[in-house]
Protein backbone atom coordinates (compact mmCIF):
# COMPACT_ATOMS: atom_id res chain seq x y z
CA UNK A 1 0.00 0.00 0.00
CA UNK A 2 3.00 2.62 1.01
CA UNK A 3 4.63 2.05 -2.35
CA UNK A 4 1.34 2.74 -4.61
CA UNK A 5 0.56 5.75 -2.32
CA UNK A 6 4.17 7.12 -3.47
CA UNK A 7 3.50 6.19 -7.04
CA UNK A 8 0.39 8.24 -7.31
CA UNK A 9 2.21 11.09 -5.17
CA UNK A 10 4.77 10.84 -7.78
CA UNK A 11 2.26 11.01 -10.87
CA UNK A 12 0.52 13.86 -8.99
CA UNK A 13 3.86 15.85 -8.45
CA UNK A 14 5.11 15.45 -11.93
CA UNK A 15 2.10 16.58 -13.35
CA UNK A 16 1.67 19.26 -11.24
CA UNK A 17 5.36 20.73 -11.92
CA UNK A 18 5.29 19.60 -15.71
CA UNK A 19 8.16 17.27 -14.94
CA UNK A 20 9.94 14.98 -16.68
CA UNK A 21 13.37 13.79 -16.56
CA UNK A 22 16.05 13.19 -19.85
CA UNK A 23 17.98 10.29 -19.63
CA UNK A 24 22.08 10.12 -20.06
CA UNK A 25 21.21 8.78 -23.38
CA UNK A 26 19.47 11.43 -25.27
CA UNK A 27 22.34 13.90 -24.94
CA UNK A 28 25.41 11.40 -25.39
CA UNK A 29 23.28 10.78 -29.15
CA UNK A 30 21.54 13.79 -30.00
CA UNK A 31 22.94 16.36 -28.43
CA UNK A 32 27.07 15.67 -27.90
CA UNK A 33 27.92 15.52 -31.32
CA UNK A 34 26.20 19.39 -32.04
CA UNK A 35 28.64 20.74 -29.23
CA UNK A 36 31.67 18.60 -29.01
CA UNK A 37 34.35 20.97 -30.67
CA UNK A 38 32.64 24.22 -28.44
CA UNK A 39 33.05 22.81 -24.43
CA UNK A 40 35.56 25.40 -23.72
CA UNK A 41 34.18 28.05 -25.42
CA UNK A 42 30.72 28.82 -23.90
CA UNK A 43 29.35 28.31 -19.64
CA UNK A 44 27.00 25.43 -20.13
CA UNK A 45 23.74 26.28 -18.14
CA UNK A 46 20.16 23.86 -17.37
CA UNK A 47 18.20 26.59 -15.91
CA UNK A 48 15.74 23.50 -15.39
CA UNK A 49 18.27 20.94 -14.69
CA UNK A 50 16.61 18.06 -12.74
CA UNK A 51 19.23 15.56 -12.14
CA UNK A 52 22.00 17.36 -14.31
CA UNK A 53 21.57 14.68 -17.41
CA UNK A 54 21.32 16.83 -19.69
CA UNK A 55 24.83 19.06 -18.93
CA UNK A 56 27.07 17.02 -16.10
CA UNK A 57 27.86 14.03 -19.14
CA UNK A 58 29.87 17.32 -21.02
CA UNK A 59 32.32 15.93 -18.00
CA UNK A 60 33.02 12.70 -19.69
CA UNK A 61 34.52 14.69 -22.61
CA UNK A 62 36.94 16.33 -19.97
CA UNK A 63 39.92 14.85 -18.49
CA UNK A 64 40.08 14.23 -15.05
CA UNK A 65 42.28 15.95 -13.55
CA UNK A 66 40.71 19.23 -15.65
CA UNK A 67 37.19 18.46 -14.43
CA UNK A 68 37.09 20.66 -11.08
CA UNK A 69 38.10 23.28 -12.85
CA UNK A 70 36.18 22.95 -15.79
CA UNK A 71 33.10 22.72 -14.00
CA UNK A 72 33.95 25.81 -11.88
CA UNK A 73 34.06 27.68 -14.93
CA UNK A 74 32.06 26.45 -17.64
CA UNK A 75 28.68 24.67 -15.62
CA UNK A 76 25.82 26.03 -13.81
CA UNK A 77 22.84 24.66 -12.78
CA UNK A 78 19.64 25.19 -11.15
CA UNK A 79 16.20 23.86 -10.32
CA UNK A 80 13.05 25.22 -8.34
CA UNK A 81 12.96 21.68 -6.26
CA UNK A 82 15.67 21.18 -3.19
CA UNK A 83 15.13 17.35 -3.78
CA UNK A 84 16.45 17.88 -7.15
CA UNK A 85 19.30 20.20 -6.67
CA UNK A 86 20.46 17.41 -3.98
CA UNK A 87 20.42 14.74 -6.93
CA UNK A 88 21.92 17.00 -8.89
CA UNK A 89 25.05 17.48 -6.54
CA UNK A 90 25.32 14.10 -5.95
CA UNK A 91 25.28 12.99 -9.64
CA UNK A 92 27.88 15.65 -9.99
CA UNK A 93 29.88 14.13 -7.74
CA UNK A 94 30.12 10.81 -9.47
CA UNK A 95 31.91 12.91 -12.26
CA UNK A 96 34.57 13.16 -9.28
CA UNK A 97 33.57 17.06 -8.58
CA UNK A 98 33.55 17.68 -4.62
CA UNK A 99 30.09 18.60 -2.88
CA UNK A 100 32.00 21.96 -2.02
CA UNK A 101 32.51 22.40 -5.54
CA UNK A 102 29.01 21.20 -6.82
CA UNK A 103 27.05 23.39 -4.01
CA UNK A 104 28.48 26.68 -5.62
CA UNK A 105 27.53 25.92 -9.07
CA UNK A 106 24.71 24.02 -8.26
CA UNK A 107 21.43 26.11 -6.99
CA UNK A 108 18.02 26.23 -5.89
CA UNK A 109 16.48 28.53 -8.12
CA UNK A 110 12.74 30.03 -9.73
CA UNK A 111 13.96 30.71 -13.38
CA UNK A 112 10.70 30.59 -14.95
CA UNK A 113 10.19 33.68 -12.78
CA UNK A 114 13.80 34.80 -12.63
CA UNK A 115 16.94 34.64 -14.43
CA UNK A 116 19.86 33.83 -12.33
CA UNK A 117 22.07 37.25 -11.43
CA UNK A 118 25.22 34.83 -11.24
CA UNK A 119 24.86 34.20 -15.12
CA UNK A 120 24.44 37.95 -15.84
CA UNK A 121 28.11 38.11 -14.28
CA UNK A 122 29.91 36.03 -16.75
CA UNK A 123 32.47 36.89 -18.96
CA UNK A 124 31.51 33.87 -21.27
CA UNK A 125 28.72 33.03 -23.65
CA UNK A 126 26.14 31.07 -22.33
CA UNK A 127 24.44 28.16 -24.10
CA UNK A 128 21.56 27.33 -22.83
CA UNK A 129 20.50 23.33 -22.90
CA UNK A 130 17.34 22.20 -21.29
CA UNK A 131 14.12 19.79 -20.74
CA UNK A 132 11.98 22.94 -19.23
CA UNK A 133 8.71 21.96 -17.83
CA UNK A 134 5.82 21.70 -19.91
CA UNK A 135 2.33 22.28 -19.02
CA UNK A 136 -0.41 23.43 -21.36
CA UNK A 137 -2.23 26.63 -20.36
CA UNK A 138 -5.55 24.13 -20.18
CA UNK A 139 -4.38 21.51 -17.93
CA UNK A 140 -3.42 24.65 -15.80
CA UNK A 141 -6.40 26.64 -15.54
CA UNK A 142 -8.42 23.12 -14.77
CA UNK A 143 -6.78 21.85 -11.71
CA UNK A 144 -6.61 23.51 -8.69
CA UNK A 145 -3.34 22.01 -7.68
CA UNK A 146 -1.50 24.00 -10.96
CA UNK A 147 -2.95 27.46 -11.30
CA UNK A 148 -0.45 28.94 -9.22
CA UNK A 149 0.79 28.22 -12.54
CA UNK A 150 -1.20 31.13 -13.90
CA UNK A 151 0.75 34.50 -12.91
CA UNK A 152 3.32 33.21 -15.17
CA UNK A 153 1.08 34.19 -18.64
CA UNK A 154 0.26 37.65 -17.42
CA UNK A 155 1.73 40.67 -18.74
CA UNK A 156 4.39 40.03 -21.42
CA UNK A 157 3.70 36.57 -21.55
CA UNK A 158 -0.24 36.90 -22.09
CA UNK A 159 -1.42 34.79 -24.97
CA UNK A 160 0.64 32.08 -24.62
CA UNK A 161 0.03 28.69 -23.84
CA UNK A 162 2.56 26.74 -22.41
CA UNK A 163 5.41 26.71 -19.51
CA UNK A 164 8.07 25.74 -21.89
CA UNK A 165 6.89 28.78 -23.93
CA UNK A 166 7.60 30.72 -20.80
CA UNK A 167 11.11 29.30 -19.99
CA UNK A 168 11.89 30.18 -23.77
CA UNK A 169 10.59 33.76 -24.34
CA UNK A 170 12.66 34.04 -20.65
CA UNK A 171 15.85 32.92 -22.07
CA UNK A 172 14.99 35.93 -25.69
CA UNK A 173 14.64 38.65 -22.76
CA UNK A 174 17.93 38.31 -21.66
CA UNK A 175 19.75 37.77 -24.72
CA UNK A 176 20.34 34.19 -24.71
CA UNK A 177 22.74 33.67 -27.75
CA UNK A 178 22.56 29.49 -28.29
CA UNK A 179 19.61 26.80 -27.36
CA UNK A 180 19.23 23.62 -26.87
CA UNK A 181 15.50 23.11 -25.75
CA UNK A 182 13.89 19.26 -25.07
CA UNK A 183 10.13 20.63 -26.22
CA UNK A 184 6.64 19.36 -27.29
CA UNK A 185 6.73 18.73 -31.01
CA UNK A 186 3.34 20.72 -30.98
CA UNK A 187 5.88 23.43 -31.26
CA UNK A 188 6.56 23.00 -34.91
CA UNK A 189 3.34 21.70 -35.76
CA UNK A 190 0.53 22.95 -33.02
CA UNK A 191 -1.68 25.99 -34.56
CA UNK A 192 -4.08 27.77 -31.57
CA UNK A 193 -1.49 26.55 -29.21
CA UNK A 194 1.91 27.63 -30.72
CA UNK A 195 0.97 29.82 -33.62
CA UNK A 196 1.33 33.28 -31.11
CA UNK A 197 4.83 31.85 -29.77
CA UNK A 198 6.12 31.15 -33.17
CA UNK A 199 5.72 34.63 -34.46
CA UNK A 200 7.31 35.63 -31.44
CA UNK A 201 10.18 33.73 -30.77
CA UNK A 202 11.22 33.20 -34.43
CA UNK A 203 11.31 36.72 -35.24
CA UNK A 204 14.06 36.74 -33.25
CA UNK A 205 15.28 32.76 -33.13
CA UNK A 206 16.44 30.66 -36.25
CA UNK A 207 15.73 27.24 -36.05
CA UNK A 208 19.43 25.55 -36.54
CA UNK A 209 18.61 22.16 -36.64
CA UNK A 210 15.44 20.09 -35.50
CA UNK A 211 15.39 16.21 -34.20
CA UNK A 212 11.88 14.93 -33.85
CA UNK A 213 10.59 11.75 -31.91
CA UNK A 214 7.69 10.16 -33.00
CA UNK A 215 8.08 7.50 -30.69
CA UNK A 216 8.21 7.29 -26.47
CA UNK A 217 11.28 8.67 -24.73
CA UNK A 218 10.06 9.65 -21.66
CA UNK A 219 8.65 6.96 -19.34
CA UNK A 220 5.95 9.21 -17.22
CA UNK A 221 4.55 10.93 -20.32
CA UNK A 222 2.51 10.64 -23.69
CA UNK A 223 3.73 14.25 -25.35
CA UNK A 224 5.48 13.50 -28.62
CA UNK A 225 8.97 15.72 -28.29
CA UNK A 226 11.41 17.09 -30.21
CA UNK A 227 15.28 18.21 -29.77
CA UNK A 228 15.38 21.76 -30.65
CA UNK A 229 18.57 23.94 -31.85
CA UNK A 230 17.87 27.43 -31.91
CA UNK A 231 20.77 30.41 -32.59
CA UNK A 232 19.86 33.74 -31.97
CA UNK A 233 19.50 36.20 -34.63
CA UNK A 234 22.48 39.49 -35.12
CA UNK A 235 18.56 41.71 -36.07
CA UNK A 236 14.96 40.25 -35.55
CA UNK A 237 13.51 39.74 -38.69
CA UNK A 238 10.61 37.82 -39.92
CA UNK A 239 11.83 35.47 -42.73
CA UNK A 240 11.07 32.42 -44.01
CA UNK A 241 13.30 29.67 -42.48
CA UNK A 242 15.36 26.78 -43.73
CA UNK A 243 16.34 23.83 -41.82
CA UNK A 244 16.94 19.84 -41.89
CA UNK A 245 15.73 17.83 -39.67
CA UNK A 246 15.74 13.86 -38.83
CA UNK A 247 12.60 12.27 -37.76
CA UNK A 248 12.80 9.14 -35.36
CA UNK A 249 9.64 7.32 -36.15
CA UNK A 250 8.84 3.52 -35.27
CA UNK A 251 11.51 0.36 -35.01
CA UNK A 252 14.16 2.87 -35.69
CA UNK A 253 13.33 4.22 -38.87
CA UNK A 254 15.18 7.23 -39.38
CA UNK A 255 13.80 10.05 -41.97
CA UNK A 256 15.76 12.97 -42.88
CA UNK A 257 13.65 16.07 -43.43
CA UNK A 258 13.73 19.30 -44.86
CA UNK A 259 11.87 22.09 -43.47
CA UNK A 260 10.65 25.70 -44.83
CA UNK A 261 8.65 27.75 -42.57
CA UNK A 262 6.84 30.97 -43.19
CA UNK A 263 5.76 33.54 -41.56
CA UNK A 264 2.47 34.10 -43.74
CA UNK A 265 1.65 30.69 -42.16
CA UNK A 266 2.70 31.26 -38.40
CA UNK A 267 5.81 29.29 -39.06
CA UNK A 268 4.12 26.00 -38.92
CA UNK A 269 4.83 22.76 -40.53
CA UNK A 270 3.21 21.62 -43.85
CA UNK A 271 2.54 25.25 -44.99
CA UNK A 272 1.57 23.60 -48.29
CA UNK A 273 -1.36 22.18 -46.89
CA UNK A 274 -2.77 25.54 -46.24
CA UNK A 275 -1.75 27.16 -49.88
CA UNK A 276 -4.00 24.62 -51.29
CA UNK A 277 -7.01 25.83 -48.90
CA UNK A 278 -6.29 29.35 -49.78
CA UNK A 279 -5.24 29.23 -53.65
CA UNK A 280 -8.60 26.05 -54.30
CA UNK A 281 -11.36 27.68 -52.03
CA UNK A 282 -14.08 28.09 -54.42
CA UNK A 283 -15.81 31.25 -55.24
CA UNK A 284 -19.43 29.64 -54.46
CA UNK A 285 -18.10 28.03 -51.05
CA UNK A 286 -20.39 25.55 -49.25
CA UNK A 287 -21.37 27.23 -45.02
CA UNK A 288 -20.85 24.90 -42.83
CA UNK A 289 -22.06 24.19 -38.87
CA UNK A 290 -21.09 21.78 -36.41
CA UNK A 291 -23.18 19.89 -33.11
CA UNK A 292 -26.45 19.16 -32.92
CA UNK A 293 -26.68 21.24 -29.77
CA UNK A 294 -29.36 20.38 -26.60
CA UNK A 295 -30.88 23.82 -26.95
CA UNK A 296 -31.43 23.56 -30.13
CA UNK A 297 -33.67 20.33 -29.60
CA UNK A 298 -35.23 22.09 -26.75
CA UNK A 299 -36.00 24.69 -29.23
CA UNK A 300 -37.49 22.47 -31.62
CA UNK A 301 -39.15 19.95 -30.19
CA UNK A 302 -42.34 17.70 -31.48
CA UNK A 303 -43.97 14.68 -32.01
CA UNK A 304 -41.59 13.37 -34.34
CA UNK A 305 -38.76 10.40 -33.04
CA UNK A 306 -35.46 10.34 -34.86
CA UNK A 307 -32.64 7.78 -33.40
CA UNK A 308 -29.36 9.75 -32.13
CA UNK A 309 -26.35 9.24 -30.10
CA UNK A 310 -25.47 11.03 -27.55
CA UNK A 311 -21.67 12.23 -27.84
CA UNK A 312 -21.36 12.96 -23.87
CA UNK A 313 -22.42 9.29 -23.44
CA UNK A 314 -19.53 7.40 -23.93
CA UNK A 315 -19.06 3.54 -22.25
CA UNK A 316 -17.95 -0.06 -22.85
CA UNK A 317 -16.58 1.21 -26.36
CA UNK A 318 -19.79 3.03 -27.58
CA UNK A 319 -22.21 6.18 -27.49
CA UNK A 320 -25.25 5.89 -25.82
CA UNK A 321 -28.19 5.88 -28.35
CA UNK A 322 -31.44 7.63 -27.67
CA UNK A 323 -34.43 9.28 -29.50
CA UNK A 324 -35.04 13.07 -29.93
CA UNK A 325 -38.83 13.98 -29.94
CA UNK A 326 -38.88 16.96 -32.59
CA UNK A 327 -40.39 18.91 -34.98
CA UNK A 328 -40.58 18.08 -38.56
CA UNK A 329 -38.06 20.88 -39.54
CA UNK A 330 -35.36 20.21 -37.11
CA UNK A 331 -36.19 15.95 -37.94
CA UNK A 332 -35.78 17.06 -41.68
CA UNK A 333 -32.28 18.54 -41.42
CA UNK A 334 -30.69 16.32 -39.45
CA UNK A 335 -31.76 13.45 -42.04
CA UNK A 336 -30.88 15.60 -44.50
CA UNK A 337 -27.14 15.56 -42.90
CA UNK A 338 -25.89 12.46 -43.02
CA UNK A 339 -21.73 13.60 -42.48
CA UNK A 340 -19.61 13.83 -39.38
CA UNK A 341 -16.36 14.36 -38.85
CA UNK A 342 -13.95 12.50 -37.18
CA UNK A 343 -11.28 14.53 -35.73
CA UNK A 344 -8.86 12.39 -33.88
CA UNK A 345 -7.23 9.26 -35.56
CA UNK A 346 -8.19 5.92 -33.62
CA UNK A 347 -4.97 4.34 -34.09
CA UNK A 348 -6.09 2.12 -37.19
CA UNK A 349 -5.74 2.73 -40.74
CA UNK A 350 -10.10 2.42 -40.83
CA UNK A 351 -10.33 5.45 -38.15
CA UNK A 352 -7.96 7.86 -39.68
CA UNK A 353 -9.43 11.30 -39.06
CA UNK A 354 -11.67 12.61 -42.35
CA UNK A 355 -15.55 13.01 -43.01
CA UNK A 356 -17.69 9.64 -42.43
CA UNK A 357 -21.03 8.58 -42.37
CA UNK A 358 -23.50 8.88 -39.27
CA UNK A 359 -25.57 5.67 -39.73
CA UNK A 360 -22.89 3.56 -41.37
CA UNK A 361 -20.82 3.90 -38.07
CA UNK A 362 -23.31 4.54 -35.65
CA UNK A 363 -26.54 3.06 -37.45
CA UNK A 364 -28.67 6.09 -35.97
CA UNK A 365 -29.47 9.56 -37.86
CA UNK A 366 -27.80 12.25 -35.89
CA UNK A 367 -25.09 12.92 -33.23
CA UNK A 368 -26.42 15.07 -30.48
CA UNK A 369 -24.46 16.75 -28.26
CA UNK A 370 -26.26 16.84 -24.44
CA UNK A 371 -23.70 18.49 -22.12
CA UNK A 372 -20.62 20.90 -23.47
CA UNK A 373 -18.88 20.32 -27.28
CA UNK A 374 -15.05 18.67 -27.46
CA UNK A 375 -13.54 19.08 -30.49
CA UNK A 376 -12.09 15.34 -30.17
CA UNK A 377 -15.87 13.74 -30.04
CA UNK A 378 -17.69 12.81 -33.48
CA UNK A 379 -19.31 15.96 -34.78
CA UNK A 380 -22.21 15.83 -37.01
CA UNK A 381 -22.09 18.48 -39.96
CA UNK A 382 -24.94 21.16 -41.28
CA UNK A 383 -23.83 22.17 -45.05
CA UNK A 384 -25.78 25.15 -46.35
CA UNK A 385 -27.23 25.13 -48.98
CA UNK A 386 -28.31 21.34 -48.70
CA UNK A 387 -27.12 18.67 -50.75
CA UNK A 388 -28.35 15.76 -52.09
CA UNK A 389 -27.78 12.74 -50.38
CA UNK A 390 -25.34 11.53 -53.28
CA UNK A 391 -23.83 14.85 -53.63
CA UNK A 392 -22.82 14.21 -49.74
CA UNK A 393 -21.36 10.56 -50.64
CA UNK A 394 -19.12 12.76 -53.14
CA UNK A 395 -18.31 15.22 -50.75
CA UNK A 396 -16.54 12.62 -48.65
CA UNK A 397 -14.81 11.01 -51.38
CA UNK A 398 -13.06 13.97 -52.49
CA UNK A 399 -12.54 15.37 -48.76
CA UNK A 400 -10.53 12.15 -47.73
CA UNK A 401 -8.80 11.69 -51.14
CA UNK A 402 -7.48 15.51 -50.25
CA UNK A 403 -6.64 14.78 -46.90
CA UNK A 404 -4.80 11.38 -47.32
CA UNK A 405 -2.80 13.05 -50.06
CA UNK A 406 -1.09 15.48 -48.55
CA UNK A 407 -0.89 13.13 -45.25
CA UNK A 408 1.52 11.06 -47.52
CA UNK A 409 3.32 13.94 -49.17
CA UNK A 410 3.97 16.00 -46.04
CA UNK A 411 3.76 12.86 -43.66
CA UNK A 412 1.02 14.51 -42.01
CA UNK A 413 2.89 17.49 -40.59
CA UNK A 414 0.33 19.93 -41.28
CA UNK A 415 -2.17 18.81 -38.22
CA UNK A 416 -1.63 18.59 -34.70
CA UNK A 417 -0.14 15.44 -33.26
CA UNK A 418 -2.50 14.63 -30.85
CA UNK A 419 -0.46 12.35 -28.41
CA UNK A 420 2.05 9.21 -28.04
CA UNK A 421 0.20 5.58 -28.66
CA UNK A 422 0.67 2.41 -29.73
CA UNK A 423 -0.90 2.78 -33.05
CA UNK A 424 0.93 1.79 -36.36
CA UNK A 425 1.41 5.51 -37.41
CA UNK A 426 1.56 8.78 -34.87
CA UNK A 427 -1.91 9.77 -34.19
CA UNK A 428 -3.19 12.81 -35.33
CA UNK A 429 -5.93 16.15 -34.30
CA UNK A 430 -7.37 17.40 -37.74
CA UNK A 431 -9.00 21.06 -36.31
CA UNK A 432 -12.04 21.99 -37.53
CA UNK A 433 -11.41 25.37 -39.46
CA UNK A 434 -9.12 22.87 -41.34
CA UNK A 435 -12.13 20.76 -41.84
CA UNK A 436 -14.22 23.88 -42.59
CA UNK A 437 -12.09 24.99 -45.03
CA UNK A 438 -10.93 22.02 -47.02
CA UNK A 439 -14.82 21.43 -47.54
CA UNK A 440 -15.26 24.89 -48.78
CA UNK A 441 -12.57 24.05 -51.90
CA UNK A 442 -15.34 21.24 -53.15
CA UNK A 443 -17.27 23.12 -56.08
CA UNK A 444 -19.90 21.67 -56.23
CA UNK A 445 -22.57 24.65 -56.29
CA UNK A 446 -20.10 25.79 -59.87
CA UNK A 447 -20.91 21.82 -60.73
CA UNK A 448 -23.04 21.01 -64.35
CA UNK A 449 -23.73 17.52 -64.51
CA UNK A 450 -21.26 16.54 -67.23
CA UNK A 451 -18.55 18.35 -65.09
CA UNK A 452 -19.89 16.33 -61.82
CA UNK A 453 -19.49 12.95 -63.35
CA UNK A 454 -15.55 13.96 -64.40
CA UNK A 455 -15.16 15.01 -60.71
CA UNK A 456 -16.72 11.64 -59.78
CA UNK A 457 -14.52 9.67 -61.90
CA UNK A 458 -11.23 11.57 -61.12
CA UNK A 459 -12.10 10.73 -57.68
CA UNK A 460 -12.71 7.01 -58.32
CA UNK A 461 -9.51 6.80 -60.14
CA UNK A 462 -7.37 8.77 -57.05
CA UNK A 463 -6.14 11.16 -59.93
CA UNK A 464 -5.26 14.10 -57.35
CA UNK A 465 -3.35 15.70 -60.18
CA UNK A 466 -6.01 15.52 -62.08
CA UNK A 467 -8.36 16.37 -59.36
CA UNK A 468 -6.03 19.62 -58.49
CA UNK A 469 -6.17 20.42 -62.57
CA UNK A 470 -9.99 19.87 -62.61
CA UNK A 471 -10.47 22.65 -59.36
CA UNK A 472 -8.14 25.31 -61.72
CA UNK A 473 -11.06 25.80 -64.06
Amino acid sequence: MENQRFEINENITRRKYGLHLTSVDIFNKFIKPEIIDKLRKYIWVDLYAGEGNLILPILDNITYKDRENFFKNHIYLFDIHDNMIDKCRNNARSYGIPLSIARQNILVSNNLNNFPQILAEKNKPIFHITNPPYLYLGYIRKHQETQNYLKYFENENKGYQDLYQIAMMNDLRNGIINLIYIIPSNFLFGATVSNKFRLDFLKYYSVVKLIIFETKVFEFTGTNICIAFFKKKNSPKSEVQKFSGLKIKKQNHILKMEYTLKPAYKYRAGFEFNEFLIKYKTANPLNVKYYLLKKEVQENLGKHKINVIDANHYKNNEYKKLNLNINDELKQKIESNILYVRTVDTGSQIGRAGLAIINDDFNVQGIYVSKNTYRTHPIQIFLEPKLSIKDQYLLKSYFNLTLETFRNELDSEFLTTYKYSNADYTRKYLGLTQTRRLIQTFPIKDLNSTSKIQLEKLILEQNFNGILKFLKF
